[in-house]
């Protein structure tokens, strides 16, 4: 290639270059990039935790700011979680080893009669990006399924999305047995799909709808400080 002199030796960067090279190859979405730089930081001794924090999540909160306020879109996002997953399948054994914090825990999935993935695939990733543990149940999720998800993994948040007019009011159902279990005020609920709205969130008694990836980060972010915080204090 004719470029090959421009081209940026990752291993040859001090620590602070590398991690903002590392930013700049997570909004390119260069999977390849990113492994290298987290095998890099590692052989330099870094922590994993460190790693996640001021390298990946560092990086994905610019891609989700920048997707919030429309400079970059839905495939840009999904190469930047792409490329960000390539290191966190390096970062993710090493970080179960050192019992390293999470920000907290979500389920999500898509409700019954409803086969639309996409968008619950990008919060899901953003989330993760954003330093929680995801648990995606998929698509065409009964109450069933998400009561037993909930029961298994014991997350802070449930998230459901839906994307027809028609499966939106399943959410109600999910949420209606949820209350009728007694559960209801152990998670918090946070919905989104094309169709929905805030007013519709506050109908079905969802905690927050979420118009998109971004806010959905922002809102469980915000929801799980506070859950926390009156962990502490209780």
């Amino acid at each position: 290639m004719s470029d090959d002199q421009d081209d940026i030796i990752l291993s040859e960067l001090d620590d602070d270059e590398l991690v903002q090279q590392m930013f700049d190859d997570l909004y390119d979405g260069l999977r390849d990039e990113i492994m290298e730089g987290v095998n890099i930081l590692l052989e330099r001794g870094w922590a994993p935790y460190d790693i996640l924090t001021k390298a990946l999540v560092g990086g994905m909160t610019i891609v989700g700011k920048d997707f919030r306020d429309g400079i970059l879109f839905v495939p840009e996002v999904l190469l930047a979680a792409n490329a960000m997953k390539g290191g966190m399948f390096i970062l993710k054994p090493l970080l179960a080893e050192t019992g390293a914090p999470r920000v907290g825990k979500m389920v999500i999935g898509t409700v019954k009669g409803d086969i639309h993935d996409i968008g619950k695939n990008l919060v899901g990733m953003m989330m993760e990006g954003a330093g929680f543990e995801v648990v995606d149940l998929g698509i065409n999720n009964s109450v069933e399924k998400y009561l037993d998800a909930l029961d298994a993994e014991t997350p802070d948040i449930l998230g459901m999305s839906a994307l027809l007019t028609t499966t939106m009011p399943y959410m109600k159902v999910v949420i209606d047995t949820m209350i009728e279990q007694g559960i209801r005020d152990d998670y918090i609920v946070l919905v989104g799909g094309a169709p929905l709205n805030e007013e519709f969130g506050k109908a079905i008694g969802a905690d927050a709808y979420c118009r998109d990836a971004a806010v959905a980060v922002e809102t469980a972010k915000e929801f799980v400080g506070r859950k926390h915080n009156q962990g502490v204090t209780a």
